[in-house]
């Protein structure tokens, strides 16, 4: 019999499998192991060298592999793509591929659906010896340690960051709001109770291109990052002996983007700040500022730009507004210098023509001495100190992971 025979390969721990002789259950581990000539003392079976069996006969050290995917979003989808394509693939990576999601209405799930992929909703039951390995991209739930060892080769996650720098759900987006100029894909062994903590198996290095936006970044760190995954499984045995752990030095969180990041400080910001903060966040959520009491959000940045204030004998006013005829363009002053905008929101979206012509035109024929009200956007103090206290937060945390 197999009682409790201890394997070192990999770290694996003792599971229960089925064994190659019969359809009895026997304390096993998903290694080759090396058997006594004995017979076995229920089948009658000579065992020799073999590999152990569980629901699809044995647990497997190398490719193809069984897998368990849990993801939700885009980003997801390009991994599961690879890893559904894999099966088919003349070195194929993956045996079998199961999905894990969090609903019914996520890119995941109906990726899985149109590749007929078996479905589960999360959470999870009893998944003893039906997986190899378990992949986690985009899924936002933290895995119990009971989970993670019920596959003998750990999880796996993919993450679009040189970790230990931007852990947390938003790495892509502190990427650009940060103007990080190097950034990559990371992919590390999930552990229990914290999120990308875990070991380093394989990372790749990505230069951000200039003007990048956070969504161009993130579809291009999701076909790099499905592409290392594969790379990873291909020699999977060999990446978890030369796991590294994660740097305690560089760490950084990158928590979820939320709307108090939207609101433009004209006193304090510059204008490569706003044309990050715009790059990073705009696609999701506009830009917005305080236009006579009321929220106005900010539409199609264009950049810094050139205001000539020469004869004027004033400074201007952080959030003073200039009309650009010539390229139909809203012009506000900040920090350092002005910024431009192509539209804004009130009850409906306006150009700049729209929004000068039907609000600010009279106000600028009869300026003189210091800008009108209407002639000026305003910070929302309250909401941008509520942000302000947010970061501090995180930095505590940042501290109390150490």
């Amino acid at each position: 019999m197999w009682n409790n025979v201890k394997a070192k390969v990999m770290g694996l721990k003792i599971l229960h499998g089925f064994c190659n002789y019969c359809t009895q259950r026997h304390a096993s581990v998903g290694v080759w192991v090396k058997r006594t000539p004995e017979k076995h003392r229920r089948c009658g079976q000579v065992p020799g060298k073999t590999r152990l069996f569980a629901t699809r006969n044995y647990l497997s050290t190398e490719p193809p592999w069984r897998v368990l995917f849990f993801g939700t979003d885009d980003f997801a989808v390009e991994s599961l793509k690879l890893l559904s394509a894999s099966r088919d693939s003349n070195d194929r990576v993956v045996e079998s591929l199961e999905v894990v999601t969090l609903s019914n209405d996520v890119p995941v799930k109906k990726f899985a659906d149109q590749s007929k992929l078996p479905v589960h909703i999360w959470p999870l039951g009893d998944l003893q010896g039906r997986f190899d390995v378990g992949v986690v991209v985009s899924f936002g739930c933290l895995l119990r340690e009971g989970l993670i060892n019920q596959f003998p080769c750990g999880i796996l996650n993919v993450h679009p960051s040189l970790l230990p720098r931007w852990r947390g759900p938003a790495p892509v987006f502190h990427t650009i709001l940060h103007g990080d100029t190097i950034t990559g894909v990371s992919v590390m062994q999930i552990r229990p109770k914290r999120f990308d903590v875990g070991p380093i198996l394989h990372q790749e290095i990505y230069q951000v291109p200039d003007n990048f936006t956070a969504d161009q970044l993130g579809a291009t760190l999701a076909t790099k990052g499905a592409q290392l995954l594969i790379d990873t499984l291909r020699t999977l045995p060999e990446r978890i002996t030369n796991r590294r752990e994660q740097a305690q030095d560089g760490a950084t969180l990158a928590p979820k983007i939320s709307t108090s990041m939207s609101w433009i400080v004209w006193e304090e910001q510059t204008c490569v700040q706003i044309d990050r903060l715009f790059r990073a966040i705009a696609s999701r959520i506009p830009l917005r500022t305080i236009w006579m009491g009321k929220t106005i959000k900010l539409l199609e940045f264009s950049g810094k730009c050139n205001i000539s204030l020469s004869g004027r004998g004033r400074r201007p006013v952080p959030g003073s507004m200039s009309y650009q005829k010539e390229s139909n363009t809203l012009a506000v002053c900040c920090k350092d210098g002005w910024v431009g905008f192509k539209a804004v929101m009130l009850k409906k979206r306006l150009s700049a023509a729209d929004f000068y012509n039907g609000y600010l035109h009279q106000s600028f024929q009869n300026r003189s001495g210091p800008p009108k009200q209407e002639c000026l956007f305003h910070s929302n103090r309250d909401r941008t100190e509520l942000h302000s206290a947010g970061e501090k937060n995180s930095l505590t945390q940042l501290h109390a992971v150490h």
